[in-house]
């Protein structure tokens, strides 16, 4: 979803710099079982910024995260 798309079904919604510097690359999820896994990536001079987050939910509620950041030098991703 597109920032104008967040801004339209969420009225009160507050941002800070740009919402949209980061693009998605890839995600999957499973409701039955409970997990979430997304990776997002970032241009910055010289590469790229990749983010993994992983989630475990239980009952709707996040109840495991985590998050992985690394550099990949131009020409490498």
């Amino acid at each position: 979803m597109d920032s104008a798309s967040t801004q339209a079904s969420t009225p009160d919604l507050e941002t800070f710099g740009n919402p949209e510097a980061w693009e998605l690359v890839a995600k999957a999820s499973s409701a039955h079982q409970g997990w979430l896994k997304s990776t997002k990536r970032h241009r910055v001079e010289g590469g790229w910024l990749y983010q993994v987050t992983t989630e475990h939910r239980s009952g709707g509620a996040v109840v495991a995260c985590a998050e992985a950041l690394t550099f990949v030098p131009e020409g490498l991703h």
